[in-house]
């Protein structure tokens, strides 16, 4: 877990945390992300505002389950941040309503709909303590710009200075995934066909969602190499943790830089050289493969083109001969 400054989102000076917390990961039902992104086509569409709502679910273990939320009053002055209004007493009717439809799914939190964390936003978690003692923040992007899961989850816990000033308190970050029961993965299932073009072909779909996947993920290599460059330099603290996580990330690739022409190899070293020919015989295979895909492809592309030109010819050629024996027959009546 990484703490994030919420004036400016950057990483802040090294410091303690007061209390470990009890929660590892959440998990956010699709119905939830439905019901923000409605909320926010209501209230804020086309507008810089942001939406402001309540998070139900259980938080009883070390994983918190979002399963539903509903949308509350909320205002801000966009000039002044600690000015704001949050009309707690309807969080508190629309709270009793929802406990008598269904009574295991309590108030865990709150969310909005960011992007990025604003500075009221301790003050008004601060208020929602009145109602659950560790409240979630749930930060969903309503237009991401990448892909990925679309939350970010926050908690807020006391963070001690190493330097000896007073505590402050701050908003650390939590991983997030989105998971759904039967029922619900069924009928995402089912909205995702009715939304999919269907004029666009299964292969075209999956080289998009593939060529979308990459370039996510060679953002998050550029990011992780500005961090171990930060942390080289100096200017962000060692995290033995990030750097762990890291080095297991790494162990999985394959280690192709072994050369047999060493005749002091090790056997471990030789068969790894085996399994670096053996991945690299296998990327050729279907780098081949991707090549004569598309060489065939450009060939009836090509194909079809030749095709539809001779058609076009023959067709021009049919209405000429015709037009032609139309005003034959004209000039014979004239006669």
């Amino acid at each position: 877990m990484t703490t994030v400054d919420t004036q400016n989102g950057s990483a802040p000076a090294p410091t303690t945390l007061a209390s470990s917390l009890p929660y590892e990961h959440v998990t956010v039902a699709p119905l939830v992300l439905l019901s923000v992104v409605d909320h926010y086509n209501r209230i804020a569409m086309n507008t810089k505002k942001r939406v402001v709502g309540v998070l139900l679910g259980d938080n009883s273990g070390n994983t918190i389950r979002v399963t539903n939320s509903y949308a509350i009053p909320f205002e801000e002055d966009d000039k002044q941040p600690d000015v704001w209004f949050l009309d707690h007493n309807f969080v508190e009717n629309m709270g009793d309503m929802f406990k008598k439809i269904n009574a295991k799914e309590k108030l865990i939190g709150w969310y909005h709909s960011g992007p990025n964390l604003r500075a009221s936003d301790l003050q008004i978690n601060e208020l929602f303590k009145r109602y659950t003692p560790n409240p979630l923040l749930l930060i969903v992007d309503i237009q991401p710009q990448e892909v990925g899961v679309p939350t970010d989850a926050y908690f807020a816990i006391e963070d001690i200075k190493d330097d000896g000033s007073a505590t402050d308190r701050t908003f650390v970050h939590v991983p997030s995934s989105i998971e759904a029961e039967e029922a619900e993965e069924i009928g995402v299932e089912h909205l995702l066909r009715d939304v999919r073009d269907a004029a666009a072909g299964n292969l075209s779909v999956r080289i998009t969602n593939q060529l979308m996947s990459l370039q996510s993920l060679h953002k998050r290599l550029h990011e992780i190499a500005n961090y171990l460059q930060k942390v080289v330099e100096g200017q962000l603290p060692l995290n033995h943790v990030i750097l762990g996580k890291l080095q297991d990330v790494f162990n999985l690739l394959p280690n192709v830089s072994v050369s047999s022409s060493d005749d002091s190899l090790t056997d471990a070293a030789k068969t790894t050289d085996e399994r670096a020919k053996a991945f690299a015989v296998k990327s050729n295979d279907e780098l081949m493969i991707v090549y004569l895909s598309t060489l065939v492809r450009a060939i009836i592309a090509f194909h079809n083109l030749i095709e539809n030109k001779i058609e076009n010819k023959e067709n021009l050629k049919e209405e000429e001969e015709k037009e032609d024996a139309k005003e034959g027959d004209k000039d014979k009546k004239k006669e």
